[in-house]
């Protein structure tokens, strides 16, 4: 099997998968009760939060852990922009961002938000002369993501946070950093954001497990009511196997971060050298581990249908998209022909040379 879909989840690594099944078996005390069993799943997810922590370069205390990325996209999104509210009703995202965000948005402007989509260049990236021409003085909240989830494209975010906050300090920026989390090298200071979304399962972790960097003093109001976990902002029972599992593959993929972000460039380099002999084979957009490419001779679910027959995965896009046109490539102005016909590899770590030379040997059978 070559498996390159790692964007839209990966495989939990044996590690991360016994952390899990240790704290379901052995340590599954409820994190909240006084006894030894509390407090050893207590240190679990403890030791899981100040992995985290480090691997951003914050304080143990900033991390929110949620469900994933979409709840903590929507509370960073939702909650941040109800915040200020008093200084101002727009917010500033991008055409381009996880649905996560982009709906968090929506329903921020049936309820009284302006909000100004930005659109991409050709290349996938937004300008910064847009993103300047779009800051007012009521504007309140920038989200932008870190690494599209398509494309691989990184996103301005140091250069849009240092206009936003030149001209409103009082303004928050968030970044859905959930592709880019453990794949590039960046930490919260270095990129200038007050909340950042990561999710478990695109790095080698399990699903269901999240969570959201909110800088000291910034007081976000609850999106759910209950015992007060998580610093009284994500309340009920710590889903203490899947943060087990989250932290383990953590420290694990941050103790080698240098080397795997050189293997998947390396990876990912010697995939576009072997499509510039395919002349069936377009690439569209790439960057870190993602490159999405057309073979226009074929609709993307064909395409994708062709390459599992031969056992190699990969999708059509966003998995929460499934079946639908791209507004990502729409977005970017993609050629309705490439459009039609585009897929996206995503690599990890874990991928192999060999899953390479297997896919570029099937596009050229089948282009």
């Amino acid at each position: 099997m070559h498996y390159l879909d790692n964007a839209s989840t990966t495989k939990v690594t044996e590690s991360a998968a016994t952390a899990v099944l240790n704290a379901m078996i052995n340590q599954f005390g409820n994190p909240s009760s006084v006894h030894s069993l509390g407090i050893e799943a207590e240190g679990i997810v403890e030791r899981a939060r100040s992995e985290i922590a480090k691997s951003l370069g914050c304080k143990p205390e900033e991390i929110i852990f949620t469900s994933g990325g979409t709840e903590a996209d929507n509370l960073a999104v939702i909650r941040g922009a109800e915040l200020l509210k008093r200084r101002g009703r727009h917010i500033i995202t991008t055409e381009i961002e996880h649905s996560a965000v982009t709906n968090a948005a929506k329903y921020l402007e049936e309820n009284g938000f302006e909000v100004t989509y930005l659109a991409p260049a050709k290349d996938g990236a937004v300008a910064i002369a847009d993103i300047e021409k779009a800051i007012r003085p009521d504007t309140i909240l920038l989200s932008m993501m870190l690494a599209n989830n398509e494309t691989g494209v990184l996103q301005p975010v140091v250069e849009a946070s240092r206009l936003l906050k030149a001209k409103n300090p009082f303004a928050l920026v968030h970044s859905d950093a959930v592709q880019g989390y453990l794949k590039r090298r960046f930490t919260v200071n270095s990129l200038g954001v007050d909340m950042l979304s990561i999710s478990a399962h695109k790095i080698h972790g399990p699903k269901g497990a999240g969570a959201l960097y909110i800088r000291n003093g910034i007081k976000l109001k609850p999106m759910t009511h209950g015992g007060g976990q998580e610093s009284g902002l994500r309340s009920g029972t710590e889903a203490v196997p899947a943060i087990a599992g989250f932290g383990e593959a953590v420290k694990e993929a941050f103790s080698t971060l240098p080397d795997n972000i050189s293997y998947v460039d390396k990876l990912r380099e010697m995939l576009q050298e072997g499509l510039k002999n395919l002349p069936g084979v377009t690439e569209i957009a790439s960057g870190g581990s993602i490159i999405n490419i057309a073979v226009p001779k074929y609709p993307t679910e064909v395409i994708i249908r062709m390459l599992e027959s031969r056992q190699i995965y990969v999708s059509g896009g966003s998995a929460c998209s499934r079946g639908k046109k791209s507004r990502i490539l729409e977005a970017m102005r993609v050629p309705q022909n490439l459009l039609k016909s585009s897929i996206r590899i995503s690599l990890s770590w874990h991928n192999s040379e060999d899953d390479i030379h297997a896919l570029l040997e099937a596009l050229k059978q089948i282009s």
